[in-house]
């Protein structure tokens, strides 16, 4: 059977679509005429010169305080401030990222478009302001993401496998089919690599060994839908699992819950 891998507008492969669509992203402005500016972890900076920068973490904005030269000058001007909480399946996306990411605007063209009516909805306020300012940091979060994967940023993790075109094919077809009955000759195959080159380049790059990761992004799916109400036999289907009883053995040894706990009442920590 073969994999429909989603394509981007240029016909190449769009190695982050699946995993965006799985993101979920809440904002919440934090710029009020300089109060509540500490807690954010989005921040769009100018300075003197009218150079703006960028700043991101994604995680923890205490972070800030441990990267001091992300913080802003003293001849920088705060012109967005933004607490951006990320949730959702696509969530190891965000934390392949650096803790904290600083960019210069003047470098980045394509951050810079869609910064400047994010700057705009803060300082001209109108109607329908804060549904747009939301829109908008979450297509700054996709840019971010893109721009992390495209310059290299993280030395090891999902982004780093994605920057890989070969092993990026592989891990594509991981998140658009999930369900398929995937196998490391598979895998393999799909990258255009010999079985040993590939797992051995995929643990390198991604941190994990390629059925390591199928598992976890299986699981990780399978308590989304689960906590959405999925009955439990549709979701390990879904999921690719052989039976209900192989897939409640692996979900209740990862998250120490059955499936159908985790399904009536949402498992509240990460695990």
């Amino acid at each position: 059977m073969s994999v429909p891998y989603r394509v981007s507008f240029n016909g190449k492969l769009d190695r982050l679509s699946s995993l965006i669509d799985r993101l979920r992203v809440q904002v919440e402005n934090a710029h009020t005429q300089d109060t509540g500016v500490h807690l954010a972890n989005l921040w769009v900076l100018s300075d003197d010169a009218d150079a703006m920068r960028l700043v991101f973490c994604p995680l923890d904005a205490s972070l800030l305080n441990i990267n001091k030269g992300l913080q802003p000058r003293d001849d920088e001007t705060v012109l967005v401030a933004a607490h951006i909480t990320i949730s959702g399946v696509g969530k190891q996306l965000v934390n392949a990222l650096p803790d904290c990411i600083s960019v210069p605007l003047a470098e980045e063209p394509y951050l810079t478009a869609v910064v400047t009516p994010l700057i705009e909805e803060v300082t001209l306020p109108r109607c329908g302001g804060q549904a747009a300012f939301q829109r908008l940091c979450e297509v700054v979060v996709i840019r971010l993401l893109r721009h992390a994967m495209e310059q290299g940023k993280a030395d090891t993790g999902l982004l780093n496998g994605l920057a890989h075109p070969r092993i990026a094919a592989a891990l594509v077809a991981i998140h658009e089919a999930p369900g398929e009955t995937w196998t490391l000759e598979r895998l393999a195959d799909t990258a255009g690599m010999s079985r040993t080159q590939f797992a051995v380049t995929f643990k390198e790059l991604v941190g994990a060994t390629p059925m390591g990761y199928l598992s976890n992004w299986r699981l990780d799916i399978a308590r989304a839908e689960l906590e959405a109400g999925r009955q439990v036999k549709s979701v390990a289907s879904l999921c690719g699992f052989s039976s209900p009883a192989a897939f409640s053995r692996a979900f209740s040894k990862r998250f120490g819950a059955s499936p159908r706990e985790a399904r009536i009442e949402p498992l509240r920590a990460e695990m």
